[in-house]
């Protein structure tokens, strides 16, 4: 078969389809040769054209075939020096997936010839591999950009009104009964009007969708009947995974992607990514050559500058990637610019973040990754939240990233579970994580919205998990539960996983509706996990990662209505009263022609707390009074923002408190519209007048309402 080939050039990076033929353009610096290799059917071998490409524009090789159209299969094989001691790993014998795929046609099929070395060898990686990768790894697919987005805009939606919905494509939908059979699990299912109608109805802004970058199984979990369900393997950081779509494999994923986004745009919901630019799934030197290290793996990788045989590992993968050279900042640049561009997603969390910014083996906050994040005109206005840690010295960032940056607050998470849980600590730590976390984000003017907030993630406990078990229990992982955090801060109410017991089953649904509670009314952004509201279980596994079955999946048919019911009129309160969701600080000061503080804390006998109270560790007990005239903040027309007042009251002493209401300056009469002893939210409660009682049951929080239309001073 005869094929024309023009020069082409070297940009843009990958495959670009004009309108009349594909340009093809491949970063590798250190090869000595490059073949682009044509395939007719993804059932195919071998390849149909091997072309030898002969331009090349510095690093980039680069070629122009006016002939090949949109759907046309097609993979790189890279020849260079086979010198793992110098970093150098190149073997044209394996196929590699172009690192700038816009799409995947499918997932490997794990075979001895996807290593570079023989498999078994007595010198391991150090030996040499000539088995043919081809008929084992999927190919890179040339993609038609066009689409119509139907004037699509993103929602933008300020963070101090977002309610962030962290979820799993194929999970969440796949045991919907509501939803077509034939698309769950699939980008399709997510965009379907009844998922979209579950997420408005309970007042979801954002959904957080786990990694979707295509990745990859690790040959040891397939060899176990297990799989990646996560995606925390990524292996082409352009491309939409094949696995979650239900239209096609030569191109049609990415449609259904923009079809799911559009869909929910027009719905008013953001589509946020958990990305995963810190590692790919080629795993250690024993690992698999299935692109970056076949392409270049001196550019791509961390290496150890003594031996370069062995790579840098700080997140605990086998490799990290090498963000402080220019080709792989661009990739990552070039990927997050192509989301937003091509696919209109509206911001990203990064996984294990903190790896991004190290410089050589420090952390530093302000590496190169986030200075050209920061100046970049397209990525610097969508939603970046950070995961601020990672497993290497020093990695531990919760408060360290720039401005501009929001970050997961891994002190919230612990701190609300601690208190819920009666653990000896300091009033003093929950009141900073319930008002924003201050000690951590004020310092360098950022605001309350840098945190976000959450009581459960997809690594760990479920909701239901976190009041029901004590202790992990990870068997079906097959590592003898020897995986998966151990200190969990959990506690299960006084059995260990299901009981019939009506009193902790009782107190444990008390405990769910104190953690949503305690959530939706702090300063901050809340994150809630999916089916954390109707009670999903994941039988007391907290490392589900491998779990592609019902221990992952949402079970719609066992749906905790009432819990849900309850989440969604917590959001409602949320979203309805900007007191819970502030722009600026509390100043604890005095309000102009109010006479009170914008914020104010009180004991059980309605005195205020002192200094001498934030530091008791025994102590269980608290209640904040939140002024709705000190906000502090304008509408988007310059108006002053004025909301109603509120007295919140935390209890997770084990017994009932008899609480004293403050002095009238601070609202005359107050009404009851929250107890987490029932599970309704409502607006014609008890009315109870300044000074008066009320007794708190115990590990309970009551929520009380003051109109702003009253005096706040009594009169």
């Amino acid at each position: 078969m005869n094929i024309t080939v023009y020069p082409g050039s070297p940009y843009p990076l990958g495959a670009t389809w004009d309108g009349e033929g594909v340009n093809f353009a491949l970063y590798a610096d250190n090869a000595t040769g490059v073949e682009l290799c044509l395939f007719n059917t993804t059932e195919d071998e071998s390849e149909s054209v091997k072309i030898k490409m002969t331009e090349r524009t510095h690093q980039v090789w680069h070629a122009y075939l006016p002939e090949i159209k949109p759907g046309q299969l097609y993979g790189y094989r890279v020849h260079g020096p086979y010198e793992p001691e110098n970093g150098h790993r190149f073997n044209p014998n394996k196929l590699l997936i172009d690192p700038y795929a816009k799409a995947i046609s499918g997932t490997i099929n794990w075979h001895d010839s996807m290593f570079a070395y023989e498999v078994g060898h007595k010198d391991e990686d150090l030996s040499y591999s000539e088995l043919d990768s081809a008929p084992f790894i999927p190919c890179s697919v040339v993609i038609d950009p066009n689409y119509n987005w139907e004037g699509d805009k993103p929602p933008k939606i300020p963070y101090h009104k977002s309610i962030i919905y962290e979820t799993h494509v194929k999970g969440f939908t796949k045991l919907h009964p509501d939803i077509p059979e034939e698309i769950r699990g699939t980008y399709a299912a997510i965009g379907h009007p009844v998922t979209i109608k579950y997420l408005q109805e309970l007042g979801i802004t954002a959904i957080e969708l786990m990694p979707v970058h295509h990745f990859i199984t690790d040959r040891h979990l397939a060899d176990k009947g297990l799989t990646n369900y996560w995606g925390y393997n990524s292996i082409g950081f352009f491309a939409p995974d094949v696995r979650y779509s239900s239209s096609g494999t030569l191109g049609q994923q990415v449609v259904e992607f923009k079809d799911m986004v559009k869909a929910l745009h027009k719905a008013g919901i953001e589509v946020i990514l958990d990305v995963v630019y810190n590692h790919t799934g080629e795993g250690n030197h024993m690992g698999p050559t299935l692109s970056f290290r076949g392409v270049d793996n001196t550019s791509y990788y961390r290496l150890v500058e003594e031996d370069k045989r062995f790579y840098m590992d700080y997140t605990g993968t086998g490799n990290t990637l090498n963000a402080m050279m220019p080709p792989v900042l661009r990739l990552i640049m070039d990927s997050l610019r192509y989301w937003i561009l091509e696919m209109h997603v509206d911001g990203f969390r990064f996984d294990l973040a903190a790896t991004l910014a190290r410089e050589l083996h420090e952390v530093d906050r302000l590496g190169s990754f986030f200075d050209i994040i920061h100046q970049d005109p397209v990525i610097s206005q969508v939603k970046l939240i950070a995961e601020p840690w990672d497993i290497g010295e020093g990695g531990y960032l919760v408060g360290k990233f720039p401005p501009g940056w929001a970050e997961w607050n891994g002190k919230y998470r612990d701190c609300i579970r601690d208190y819920w849980r009666g653990e000896e600590s300091t009033l003093g730590e929950f009141a900073e994580r319930f008002t924003g976390s201050s000690d951590l984000y004020r310092d360098d003017f950022r605001r309350p919205t840098a945190s976000i907030n959450f009581i459960t993630a997809h690594d760990g406990f479920t909701l239901n998990d976190l009041v029901s078990y004590n202790e992990k229990h990870n068997e079906a992982n097959g590592e003898d539960n020897n995986d998966g955090e151990s200190h969990n801060r959990s506690w299960n109410c006084g059995a260990e996983g299901p009981t019939k017991d009506k009193k902790i089953i009782e107190l444990r649904n008390r405990q769910k509706r104190n953690f949503m509670t305690t959530l939706f009314l702090s300063q901050g952004v809340p994150m809630l996990v999916a089916g954390d509201e109707i009670s999903r279980t994941q039988q007391g596994n907290n490392n589900a990662y491998c779990q592609d079955n019902e221990i992952s999946w949402v079970d719609w048919s066992t749906a905790d209505k009432e819990l849900l019911a309850f989440t969604q009129q917590l959001i409602e309160l949320r979203r309805n009263h900007p007191v819970f969701c502030r722009r600026r600080w509390f100043q604890g000061q005095p309000i102009k022609g109010v006479g009170v503080e914008d914020i104010a804390w009180f004991q059980p006998d309605g005195s205020e707390m002192t200094e001498e109270h934030w530091n008791q560790d025994f102590a269980k007990s608290l209640a904040v009074f939140l002024n709705g005239h000190g906000l502090h903040s304008v509408g988007p027309k310059g108006e002053q923002i004025i909301d109603d007042s509120f007295y919140v009251i935390f209890n997770a002493h084990h017994e009932d408190l008899d609480y004293t209401l403050p002095e009238a300056k601070y609202g005359a009469q107050w009404t009851k519209i929250l107890d987490t002893h029932h599970d309704e939210v409502k607006d014609d409660g008890p009315i109870i007048e300044a000074g008066g009682k009320i007794k708190i049951g115990s590990r309970s929080v009551v929520l009380l309402h003051h109109p702003s239309g009253q005096s706040t001073n009594g009169k």
